[in-house]
């Protein structure tokens, strides 16, 4: 069966470069395109892949949120985080979160080969300075996926009754769900639940503990 490589990226002309560097790599294999985290899980949804690259800022998903949603529904696919961002605590969180490889966009196009494959043989690929391991992302890691729709809708400022009838569920369960929130994060409060998730973030800056 002919290997699925996809790519996720909403920029056209940077798939295209990772397109030739897949092909470099996996000559033989099938490149799906994607330009959204919606459009990568349905490629997901029409057959295994080998491999899905995938680009943290895309019209539907900013962030890591993506990452753990992805490695929750295919906990054995290799996802290669290919972003602008080359923070070393960014590629600390994508591995600490079940990547298997970062690879900044300004890679050469040797260094995307060389990286993607380690990859294809089974090793991981991220910049060496990058961080150790987050106790706090460990945290955040370890809710399910209702428990980060609900953080997902602290984050955005909707109250308990409204969170209730985005998720068409009721108030009661919105606060049991955020009764576990606060428990498995170690915090007191909502606000120091959204601080602490801000660590999904890519662009800004994380304080060194969010419970100070």
């Amino acid at each position: 069966m002919t290997a699925r490589i996809i790519i996720a990226d909403d920029h056209p002309l940077f798939r295209s470069a990772l397109a030739h560097a897949v092909g470099k790599v996996w000559p033989e294999a099938a490149i799906i395109e994607a330009s959204s985290a919606a459009e990568a899980r349905a490629a997901l949804a029409e057959g295994a892949a080998e491999a899905l690259l995938l680009d943290l800022h895309m019209a539907d998903s900013t962030g890591l949120s993506v990452l753990m949603d992805l490695r929750q529904d295919y906990p054995a696919l290799p996802i290669v985080i290919v972003s602008a961002s080359e923070e070393p605590r960014v590629a600390a969180a994508a591995a600490q979160l079940g990547a298997a490889g970062f690879i900044p966009k300004s890679s050469s196009l040797d260094a995307m080969r060389e990286g993607l494959s380690a990859v294809r043989d089974g090793d991981g690929w991220f910049p060496e300075a990058h961080a150790g391991a987050d106790d706090d992302l460990a945290r955040i890691a370890s809710l399910t996926p209702a428990q980060r729709r609900i953080l997902a809708a602290i984050r955005q400022g909707l109250l308990n009754k409204q969170i209730a009838y985005e998720l068409a569920i009721s108030e009661a369960t919105v606060k049991a769900h955020i009764t576990a929130i606060l428990r498995k994060l170690g915090v007191n409060s909502r606000t120091q639940a959204v601080l602490l998730a801000a660590k999904l973030d890519v662009d800004q800056p994380v304080a060194d503990s969010a419970r100070a």
